[in-house]
């Protein structure tokens, strides 16, 4: 079943603007959506609208072709998995699993059967008996997934659910649940600020800010092809580069100037210019290299910092500006430079701006 927002707006007293304005998607069905943006972008409200929580000022909430707007929480038949797992303390897996159900009036053996195979599903066979106390924080997650599956969910919502877990066990989880949900189809939408979890997990990504949506597609387009200046920063940590038209080239700085595109009509002379590269784009070689090219700069190396297979490499510009560059550690061996060496900087995959368009 696919989710479909229209046109969206939600403003909250408090506010001067609107928590979200005019947020239209559809997150296809059997599919994981994720709303990707910083804090305060409107992600957690749009969520909250879909399931209930809170009632959009104007717009629509469908689910397939049922317009379920005005439906109360308690009808719209939607799972909820928190940051906080919300497991009853007092209540064993067994019966947290259960609660959903036995609200229904299930019948006990149904649910009893259920709950097994649910635990068996996010592995946690033999755990029915213990308390949340008892448990990792990744197997309360599980716990939270479980009970809100229970239900049979038409749709299942998920905020920020990995948030409150240490590194190793958000990757294990994220592993699980993307085999899990290969194997469920359950149309997801996933609420999170972690670009590498959002590229992981999603079939389909929603870019918000500021409660609008900047940019929405697959993962690879979103990443490859930025539509706003926002989506080229934000998606990759990009260096970022400002300047202006000059002359029918983008100039960034006095020693750097890039060629605009030709698919693309040239901006007027003046326009004001951003360049974004991401730091696991960028190309060095010795300052020696006689093959420079049109978007080459020389620049010194100022720190030097390995982080596993990579070092993140510290470089100050010609004109005084800094930028950070991630390479893996055999190129940079290969290399063969240190601190304090002088390097050449292709940009050649720079994402550039000029004014309110993309080239």
């Amino acid at each position: 079943m696919s989710l479909v927002v229209e046109n969206v707006t939600k403003r909250f007293p408090a506010s001067h603007t609107p928590a979200v304005s005019e947020v239209s998607f559809t997150a296809p069905a059997g599919s994981i959506t994720t709303l990707l943006g910083p804090s305060g972008s409107g992600k957690s409200t749009v969520l909250r609208i879909v399931a209930g929580l809170e009632h959009p000022d104007h717009g629509r909430i469908k689910f397939g072709d049922e317009d379920v707007t005005d439906l109360a929480v308690q009808k719209r038949n939607v799972g909820f998995v928190f940051q906080s797992y919300a497991l009853f303390r007092h209540m064993t897996v067994d019966a947290n699993v259960a609660f959903g159900l036995r609200v229904r009036k299930l019948p006990r053996r149904e649910t009893a059967e259920r709950v097994a195979d649910l635990l068996r599903i996010v592995g946690l066979e033999g755990y029915g008996n213990r308390y949340p106390a008892q448990l990792s924080g990744g197997q309360r997650q599980r716990v939270a997934f479980a009970r809100a599956l229970a239900i049979q969910p038409k749709i299942l919502l998920l905020d920020e659910p990995f948030g409150a877990l240490d590194a190793r066990v958000r990757i294990e989880l994220r592993d699980w649940l993307r085999r899990f949900h290969d194997e469920q189809h359950v149309t997801t939408l996933l609420v999170t600020h972690d670009q590498e979890e959002a590229m992981e997990l999603s079939e389909h990504v929603v870019v918000m800010h500021e409660g609008k949506i900047e940019q929405a597609g697959r993962p690879d387009e979103i990443y490859d092809h930025p539509a706003t200046p926002f989506v080229a920063e934000f998606v990759g940590g990009a260096n970022v580069f400002s300047g202006k038209v000059e002359n029918g080239r983008a100039a960034l700085s006095p020693s750097l100037s890039m060629p605009l595109p030709a698919h693309r009509a040239p901006g007027r002379e003046g326009a004001m210019v951003q360049a974004f590269v991401r730091p696991q784009e960028v190309k060095l070689t010795r300052a020696d290299d006689t093959s420079a090219a049109d978007r080459v700069t020389i620049a010194q190396v100022q720190r030097l910092a390995r982080i596993g297979p990579i070092v993140k490499v510290s470089l100050r510009l010609a004109d005084g500006g800094a930028m950070t560059v991630e390479i893996p550690v055999r190129e940079l061996d290969s290399l063969g430079v240190t601190e304090g060496d002088r390097v050449l900087v292709d940009l050649n995959a720079a994402k550039i701006f000029v004014e309110d368009y993309s080239i």
